[in-house]
């Protein structure tokens, strides 16, 4: 079977393929319509980029300046493993033909080393350190689809969304956190037609693997961790063991991990469903069905779990107790289970997201502001758009784009003076972010 994560299966010719792409690209962005050889991977990722209205044909954006760049370099897990990298793909990076980057989870740049001429040809389309490579900055690339398919990929030529990105091949491997499961990032090398060979993608793949198994011997050891922001479905890593919750087990572990104390079912039920009239057996047959996937995690009367659950929404609110509200956005991976409709549930996600939001503003951090207004929820938000206009200097460039998001919103929002609303999306269970496989 052929491996779909691979860029080219052997024997195929580099150039008729770049011929063939080409043209199924001119006719994606014409008409939408895409069809074999285009890989899956790279069609789904294609309307991703459309759909975020990626650019075909311009430079990703820079949102890390050089002062944040070195703050983002010293806080983030990756730095610990740089070592690895330098030891396992340096080599090649220096080789003269290809690059070695790093990403955050957020698709940021935060290290790109290489022979000084290649690095020079990648700074034309801002592959550069600081830059943001997730699709709905970059389109179709290798870290940025990385990150989205939470999968190692090789993206080949013409498969990459931008043009300008066309006359360069990378493979991709996404990290880890190996306490909590949770993205840190992605390992990346970037360079010429050569790297669509399987050896790529798999010196990626066990890189990022080793680099992992590094980190997990400085962690703490392993543990109960429950990852809820931006997911419909809950991930729970209990002693190492990955398990991908549903809904309704999503909603149910939050609440108990965040009530250590228990709930009894009554209290539990009004959590889960509100004032609706609920038989008590609908809640019985979900917790023994969750049982069966947890076992020992769950007990009863009253319901609880049998050991403390960290989880991603409690870091969020640990940074912001510490004032760090850089390192709290950077651990918001959006809306707390966001199709959730359990009051219990969509009183824990208003309450950080406003949490974290007020944080933003009372910084007055243009960095912090403009990263909150490039998110799905943060797009539409009138308040921070004119709070970095504000935080920008009077005189800068940068103001323009801000303003004129900002006054568009306020005609949108049919505001001509008064106070300005703080919208629904900031708080919505609109953002959807598909879990990890």
């Amino acid at each position: 079977m052929v491996n779909p994560w691979l860029a080219m299966e052997a024997g195929a010719d580099p150039v008729e393929r770049t011929r063939t792409v080409r043209r199924a690209h001119a006719a994606f962005l014409a008409d939408g319509t895409v069809a074999p050889p285009v890989r899956r991977v790279v069609a789904e990722s294609w309307r991703r980029s459309a759909h975020a209205r990626a650019a075909w044909d311009g430079a990703a954006p820079i949102e890390l300046d050089e002062a944040a760049l070195r703050a983002r370099r010293e806080s983030h897990p990756l730095a610990r493993a740089m070592p690895v990298f330098r030891d396992l793909l340096g080599s090649i990076a220096q080789d003269g033909a290809h690059l070695l980057a790093v990403c955050d989870q957020q698709g940021r740049l935060l290290w790109v080393e290489g022979h000084r001429g290649v690095r020079r040809s990648a700074e034309r389309m801002n592959f550069v350190a600081g830059a943001r490579w997730d699709e709905p900055h970059a389109g179709t690339n290798a870290p940025g689809t990385a990150l989205a398919a939470d999968h190692a990929v090789q993206i080949f030529a013409a498969e990459h969304y931008n043009r300008q990105v066309q006359r360069w091949t990378c493979a991709a491997a996404p990290l880890h956190d190996p306490r909590t499961g949770r993205l840190l990032g992605a390992v990346d090398i970037t360079g010429g037609d050569h790297l669509a060979s399987p050896h790529s993608l798999a010196l990626v793949q066990a890189t990022a693997r080793a680099a992992e198994a590094h980190l997990a011997a400085g962690a703490p050891q392993p543990g109960a961790y429950l990852s809820v922001l931006g997911r419909d479905e809950a991930l729970l890593v209990v002693d190492g063991r990955r398990l991908r919750l549903g809904r309704r087990h999503s909603e149910i572990v939050l609440l108990l991990a965040r009530h250590p104390a228990g709930l009894t079912g009554d209290q539990l039920t009004v959590q889960l469903y509100g004032e609706r009239e609920m038989r008590p057996v609908t809640l019985r047959a979900e917790l023994s069905r969750l049982r069966q996937l947890v076992g020992g995690l769950l007990h009863s009367r009253p319901y609880r779990l049998s050991r403390p659950v960290e989880t991603d929404l409690g870091t969020v609110e640990e940074r912001l107790a510490a004032g760090d509200p850089w390192a709290a956005l950077d651990g918001y991976g959006g809306p707390l289970l966001p199709s959730s409709e359990a009051p219990g549930v969509r009183r824990l996600r208003s309450a950080v997201a406003d949490r974290l939001r007020a944080a933003l503003l009372a910084a007055r951090d243009p960095g912090l502001l403009g990263a909150w207004s490039r998110t799905p929820w943060g797009e539409d938000d009138l308040e921070v758009w004119e709070a970095l206009v504000d935080a920008l200097p009077e005189r800068s460039p940068a103001r323009g784009v801000p303003r004129a998001a900002a006054d568009r919103l306020r005609a949108a929002y049919g505001l001509n003076g008064g106070a300005v609303p703080v919208p629904a999306a900031a708080r919505s269970a609109t953002f959807r972010q598909p879990p990890p496989p």
